[in-house]
C-alpha cells in the first residue's frame, strides 16, 4: 500500500491569446496583484496554429506565456480557471473577447492545463473545471500525446516550458535545501 503523501507545490503558467497588447497587459497585471511577481515572461509569439480565434478576435494574433515565482498548490487551479474566465468576460465588448486565458501548472514530470470543456483525455476537478495533462517530461524535454494543442508541440513552446521547469526545480531545490538546513 503506498503511503499518502502532502502534494508538493507546482508553477502556475498562464498563455494569453490577443490581438492587442494592451488586454494583456491589462490581465497580466490583474495576475500580478494576486499572485505576485512574474519570474519569467515569454516574446510574442505569432498564434497561427488554428484560426479557432479569428472570428471572435481578427487576424494577426499573438501568444505569450508567463509564470510566477510564487508556487501554488494544485488544487488551487479551478478557483484560477474561474478567475481567468472573469477576467476574459470582464475584458469583453459585446459579447466577444478580446483576450484568451489559459491557466496550467508545471511540476517536474508535465504540463498541465485548466479546461471547462470536458473530453476523453481531461479529468473533471471541481467546480465545472477540468484538467488535462497536456506535455509530460522524458529524455530531458516535454514531449506531447496525440491530444495536445498543435502549438503546444512546437520547439519554441516546447523550450520555453522546458525553460520555466528549470526554474521551478531551482526552486524546488533551494526549497528542499532550506528545509534541511
Amino acid at each position: 500500500m503506498g503511503e499518502i503523501k502532502k502534494h508538493q507545490p507546482v508553477k502556475l503558467i498562464i498563455g494569453f491569446i490577443y490581438k492587442e497588447k494592451a488586454f494583456f497587459d491589462k490581465a497580466k497585471a490583474q495576475f500580478i496583484r494576486k499572485f505576485g511577481p512574474i519570474d519569467f515572461e515569454s516574446r510574442e509569439i505569432a498564434f497561427c496554429h488554428t484560426d479557432y480565434y479569428e472570428k471572435e478576435f481578427g487576424k494577426d494574433l499573438i501568444r505569450s506565456f508567463v509564470s510566477f515565482k510564487k508556487l501554488i498548490s494544485p488544487r488551487e487551479l479551478p478557483g484560477i480557471k474561474i478567475l481567468t474566465n472573469k477576467i476574459e468576460k470582464k475584458l469583453s465588448h459585446r459579447s466577444h473577447r478580446r483576450i484568451n486565458i489559459d491557466p496550467g501548472y508545471i511540476e517536474l514530470s508535465k504540463l498541465v492545463l485548466a479546461s471547462t470543456k470536458n473530453f476523453f483525455h481531461r479529468i473533471y476537478l471541481n467546480k465545472g473545471i477540468f484538467l488535462e495533462v497536456t506535455l509530460f517530461f522524458k529524455d530531458k524535454t516535454f514531449q506531447s500525446w496525440d491530444w495536445t494543442f498543435p502549438d503546444y508541440k512546437t520547439p519554441e513552446y516546447i523550450e520555453i516550458f522546458n525553460h520555466i521547469r528549470h526554474i521551478y526545480a531551482n526552486q524546488k531545490s533551494l526549497m528542499e535545501w532550506n528545509l534541511n538546513i
